[in-house]
């Protein structure tokens, strides 16, 4: 076999998927090619409001709507009932202590609650990939892409004004040509090993490793009373020194769980060993053990001994890598999903705008440094908050510059004022000043630093604080209340009027999905 195309793209994950079915919409000829075969394993599974947002533009710039349907929850339920998912309402996070069980704290000092939604019918989703990932390249090959699945690629050449790529399937060679290459295979994925492509550091950010895997039969945590979403309805985070444990339930009765930390907080466990690793983890905390003490794993456990990647080089004139596969901090926050999006956007974008012509080149590098930059931003942040495990106050104050960023920047954009929030975490933005105090974290010497570090927070945050962050009174719960949307609409700019046509249009009070 040999083919000419306009783009091949590697990798037939959503993002992957995703960018060659908008790649066909505006006109160009594609390859989709996969070394595997659907459906399989992966991992990767927690939206946000802002990613889920993200889909939902690129669904309706590119005429998607088999694809907006996976926006929500509630229209994904009515389109597709035999894709699994699960209900994800918010962000629940709990701090451990090693031989203690967690107790009901009045003033629930060791959890926070930050709902995302504020019922069923709108809430963001956990991805079960096997089926998902699927879905997207049956999408795929309806838009008229070429899919060619179990393909070995084995070296990656530019020749002339083509990449030639060449591989195995089924014991036979094949050729592919394409003007411009995308890789979605992830960290230190083809092209990363093909070009021989240098691997940069992601400063401030740990060495870390993973080790994780699906189950059934994972028990639930018990809900209080007044909750603003069921604690499981949400991406599960069990904090404890120099790393996190995360828990996603699906529909199917599965659930992903998994552990990523420090390789000191890590030492002695061995995660290569895979479940005794595993085992020997959560008996550290009663609390956990508990919950997975009925529980069953449903595949092998795999060890992910280096986290963390970033890609010293991330495009060239005739080639890119998603964000997936340019870098990845960690999975704290969910931050993949969103800045994968971003890219494919960016991407479609200069595909359409700027193919063949003299902009191609400035647009793509311009690509390669706004994904660079994104990846910084996250590693900064989550490095911070990594290093405020052991001081639990001190993370959930870190995390509201997440929350407080995010909420803006999702706001800005179903305000139709993407000016307002152009760069992922608002990292660019010059009255986002977060950078000093991030920076003043590992110098801490005492409770009272933390504390004061707290307010300075909560001051930083304020001019893009939506959602009522940081206040005291809600002891760490924050329901999504549209009253706090009314009282700080001057921030984004907005008219209670406008509130009002953006919480109508995405069906805040009702199950409708958004416009």
């Amino acid at each position: 076999m040999s083919a000419d195309y306009d783009i091949a793209i590697v990798g037939s994950g959503f993002g992957g998927s995703l960018l060659a079915i908008v790649a066909r919409r505006v006109g160009r000829s594609v390859i989709l090619l996969e070394r595997g075969r659907h459906p399989r394993f992966a991992i990767g599974e927690s939206t946000t409001p802002l990613s889920n947002l993200l889909l939902e533009e690129l669904s309706v710039r590119y005429d998607l709507p088999g694809i907006r349907q996976l926006c929500k929850w509630g229209s994904w339920q009515a389109a597709y009932p035999d894709v699994t998912c699960g209900l994800k309402r918010g962000f629940t996070f709990y701090y451990h202590r090693p031989g203690v069980r967690a107790a009901v704290d009045p003033d629930r000092q060791d959890q926070l609650l930050v709902a995302a939604s504020p019922h069923d019918g709108i809430a963001d989703t956990h991805w079960y990939r096997a089926d998902v990932d699927a879905l997207f390249v049956r999408e795929a090959l309806a838009a008229g892409i070429d899919y060619l699945d179990e393909a070995q690629l084995k070296s990656a050449s530019e020749e002339g004004d083509q990449v030639r790529l060449k591989g195995l399937r089924h014991g036979q060679s094949f050729a592919v040509s394409a003007r411009f290459v995308v890789d979605a295979t992830g960290p230190r994925g083809f092209l990363h090993r093909a070009l021989a492509l240098p691997e940069a550091t992601l400063p401030d950010f740990p060495a870390t490793e993973g080790l994780y895997t699906h189950f059934r039969g994972v028990r639930g945590l018990d809900s209080s009373a007044g909750v603003p979403y069921p604690v499981d309805d949400a991406a599960v985070h069990h904090i404890f020194d120099g790393g996190w444990i995360w828990v996603l339930r699906f529909a199917n009765g599965i659930t992903s769980a998994g552990v990523a930390a420090t390789k000191e907080a890590a030492s002695g466990l061995e995660f290569r060993a895979g479940e005794p690793a595993w085992q020997q983890l959560i008996q550290r905390f009663p609390t956990i053990h508990e919950q997975f003490a009925p529980a069953l794993p449903e595949r092998p456990f795999v060890h992910a001994p280096r986290l963390s990647f970033r890609s010293g080089i991330l495009a060239g004139e005739q080639w890119a890598l998603l964000p997936s596969a340019a870098g990845f901090v960690d999975p704290l926050l969910s931050t993949g999903f969103p800045m994968t999006l971003l890219g494919i956007s960016r991407l479609a974008e200069i595909i359409e705008r700027d193919w063949a012509s003299a902009r191609w080149p400035p647009a793509l590098a311009g690509y390669a440094a706004s994904t660079d930059a994104d990846l910084l931003a996250t590693a900064r942040l989550l490095g911070s908050l990594y290093a405020s495990m052991s001081d639990f106050p001190l993370f959930i104050g870190l995390s509201m510059i997440y929350f407080a960023a995010a909420i803006f920047s999702e706001t800005s954009r179903r305000l139709n004022k993407p000016h307002l929030a152009s760069s992922f975490l608002l990292h660019d933005h010059p009255g986002f000043e977060i950078q000093p105090i991030l920076d003043r974290v590992r110098q801490l010497r005492n409770p009272g630093e933390s504390q004061t570090l707290i307010g300075d927070i909560v001051r930083a945050i304020e001019p893009f604080n939506l959602a009522g962050l940081g206040e005291q009174s809600r002891r760490n719960w924050y329901p999504v209340d549209a009253a706090d949307l009314f009282r700080n609409a001057w921030k984004v700019d907005a008219s209670r009027d406008e509130i009002v046509r953006l919480l109508d249009r995405c069906g805040f009070s009702s199950a409708a999905a958004c416009q």
